[in-house]
């Protein structure tokens, strides 16, 4: 193997890179080129002679995955790292099913929702059981969707999942186990999988005879980024595609493990050797983000932690700056403090791009935005909904869901409620009338098999009890699917006949014509329609790039675009603007200067997690992932009083103690600096030696 590349590798990703075979763990702290690591990786076994399409290559994003196999494509002579299998663990998942599904009973036709269309479903069974009528308040969807992904993906029971995450859903745990019920067997009757279906079919794939063998024969090598998000499911599939050859490669830091609230397990990493005997343990240690007085701080905050992976990041980057610890009088004062900070960097030359507010949780940077905008300081906050998850982009990807699923309830419930007249309860008629719920008997003719008549033919075909303000749009309707289908008013298709597949419509031109149906109901349903438009418009040339539906539709729900313009906040004359960031969106980010604000107990750690050791552990690491975003300079800002709200006039408040997670071992390695407000309070930061303990002495004189 040649290339000049391996001799630009320090000597342990050079080891990494070039393991020769058996289970490899790659310790890979932050900043220290785990993504170039595995590229090379990639590289390297391409360069022995490995077939591309025998490489397995799992990452949590689809862009992850793209950008090291477009840097592997650039090292190798070989131009075949795109045949590389690459991406999500459900795209991949999405990808086998599609391909061995029959072998377990699947149809290869399914298709997938998003956690929106989940919760819409489990939304739609709650009101069916009346349990939203109830005389307490019953869960939320949002929250049913939350304790039934948890309870998937750690594979515990739903009593102890509820007990321990949800408690003040402890008397509920009937009622939302007869949702969960009906949940996985109407989605079984409609051919519709949810991310975490993905997962427990491909572990049942792995797992059958025969079939599970050649899925593990399929690859040679497997490469596993980000192990330490890893959940309890994912683990156990990756344990399942080694049983045949133990050729695999996990690369993650235990150090940057924060997302347990999705059922992520430190255990896959920690346990990794055990469970694979014979691992190969590689640490990357050398930085190359930080300077080292920031990695000295971050190294004395991990070094705490009750288990883990011993290592010590160290960068060639020296300089004399200390991070710096600010103690303020009060919220006030801390965010005065950092809108200075980050004014004199960018007199100094640092863009305000190049520059972070990272916090805690979403609602921590409230009071700083309000400063931010008097100050005219143009932001951008990091956190909010997905591209698919706006209410307008999921009504165009719910109609052509119907033309790729006719059974997909859910859907047909959130289009037919877009059209004037038609309400909740009607929609359910409707439902009912075209077949869309199997489980419910029918009157009608049936196809020439003896099954049920599709709901599109049904749709064209029969009479429906169409309210009188809704046969205008209903018969609109009806226009479309026949043009997006190819299907006559009789039910029979054009060039296909008995069949719901388009004919001569291409995928673009399905969004076009599902668009123009579409606008008159987006000026109708939404605030600020000029600008959801182009949402829409984006959507089409995305379609531009494909030519099946279902793939389109898989890839928008597995991996969509991050952002929507209805979500965008007003444009800036200056293209140049502050990022404020939660810590978990920050996550795989850097900046030059990185502000790290409320850091007190019960901010960081936040006082909801600290019920535990574990989570207690888990904020630990959560703040030392904040720590090492900062590329030159970090300030961590400590507010001494909170105001209780709504009773700021009145002055009833609270003091604060620093963050548990900077003791005087670890404060030793800051510079300390305090407000002039909290100088003066404490005697402008002089001590004086005083000894009380004399004085009272001398009053039991003689």
């Amino acid at each position: 193997m040649t290339g000049a590349w391996l001799d630009e590798l320090n000597p342990a990703q050079r080891e990494a890179v070039t393991h020769t075979e058996g289970p490899l763990l790659v310790i890979a702290g932050a900043g220290t080129g785990k993504t170039r690591t595995l590229a090379c990786r990639v590289a390297c076994l391409i360069d022995r002679g490995v077939p591309a399409d025998r490489i397995l290559l799992l990452t949590f994003t689809r862009r992850a995955a793209a950008e090291m196999l477009s840097r592997a494509g650039r090292l190798t002579s070989q131009a075949t790292a795109g045949h590389v299998w690459g991406g999500t663990f459900h795209a991949v998942g999405n990808r086998l099913l599609r391909i061995y599904g029959e072998a377990i009973g699947l149809s290869r036709d399914f298709t997938v929702m998003d956690q929106g269309d989940a919760a819409d479903l489990m939304n739609l069974i709650r009101g069916e059981l009346g349990l939203a009528k109830t005389k307490r308040r019953f869960p939320r969807k949002q929250t049913l969707v939350a304790i039934y992904s948890r309870t998937v993906n750690a594979q515990d029971k739903l009593a102890a999942t509820v007990q321990r995450y949800f408690p003040w859903c402890v008397e509920d745990l009937d009622g939302v186990k007869a949702i969960f019920e009906l949940y996985v067997q109407r989605k079984r009757e409609r051919n519709v999988f949810d991310y975490d279906d993905l997962l427990l079919y491909w572990e049942a794939l792995c797992a059958a005879d025969r079939v599970g063998d050649a899925v593990a024969d399929r690859f040679d090598h497997i490469l596993v980024d980000e192990y330490q998000d890893t959940n309890a499911i994912q683990g156990q599939i990756i344990r399942l595609m080694c049983k045949r050859r133990q050729d695999v490669m996990v690369v993650g830091d235990d150090a940057q493990s924060i997302y347990s609230f999705r059922a992520a397990t430190i255990r896959n990493i920690l346990d990794f050797p055990e469970l694979f005997p014979g691992t190969r343990t590689v640490t990357l240690e050398q930085n190359y983000r930080s300077t080292q007085p920031i990695l000295a701080a971050s190294n004395a905050v991990m070094a705490s932690a009750r288990e883990r992976f011993t290592k010590e990041l160290w960068s060639d980057r020296a300089s004399d700056r200390k991070p710096v610890l600010f103690t303020c009088m009060d919220e006030d004062e801390q965010c005065n403090s950092v809108c200075d900070r980050i004014l004199e960097h960018l007199e100094r030359g640092i863009p305000l791009q190049r520059q972070a507010v990272l916090f805690r949780a979403g609602h921590h940077s409230s009071q700083l935005e309000v400063e931010l905008s008097r100050r005219n300081i143009p932001f951008h906050k990091y956190g909010g909904l997905k591209f698919v998850e706006a209410a307008h982009v999921k009504d165009l990807l719910a109609m052509l869901r119907i033309l790729e699923n006719p059974y997909d309830e859910i859907s047909w419930f959130r289009v037919l409620q877009l059209l004037d007249g038609v309400g909740a309860r009607t929609a359910q008629r409707l439902i009912e009338a075209l077949g869309v719920r199997r489980d419910v008997p029918f009157p009608g003719t049936r196809e020439n098999g003896g099954g049920p008549v599709s709901p599109l033919k049904r749709l064209l075909a029969d009479p429906l009890p169409v309210p009188p303000a809704a046969k205008e749009g209903f018969e609109q309707f009806r226009i479309l699917i026949r043009e997006c289908t190819g299907l006559s008013a009789n039910g029979n298709g054009n060039g296909k006949s008995g069949t719901a597949e388009p004919a001569g419509l291409s995928l673009a031109a399905q969004v076009e014509r599902i668009r123009a149906f579409y606008d008159p109901l987006l000026e109708r349903n939404y605030e600020n329609p000029a600008i959801r438009s182009r949402d829409i418009e984006q959507l089409e040339q995305i379609a531009l790039r494909y030519r099946s539906r279902s793939r389109f539709i898989t890839d928008l729900t597995l991996d969509p675009p991050t952002s929507t313009s209805d979500l965008a906040q007003p444009p800036f004359l200056e293209e140049d603007y502050l990022i404020l960031s939660t810590i978990h969106s920050a996550k795989g980010c850097e900046w030059d200067v990185v502000h790290i604000i409320h850091a007190a107990d019960g901010m960081i750690p936040s006082d909801m997690a600290v019920a535990d050791e574990a989570g207690v552990e888990e904020e630990r690491r959560l703040f030392y992932v904040a720590m090492t975003r900062a590329k030159d300079r970090l300030y961590v800002y400590f507010p001494l009083r909170y105001y209780h709200h709504g009773a700021r006039l009145s002055d009833r408040h609270s003091y604060a103690q620093l963050t548990r997670f900077l003791p005087a071992p670890v404060r030793a390695l800051f510079e300390q600096r305090a407000t002039k407000l909290v100088e003066a309070e404490l005697g402008g930061g002089r001590r004086a030696h005083v000894d009380i303990h004399k004085r009272l002495n001398r009053l039991w004189e003689d």
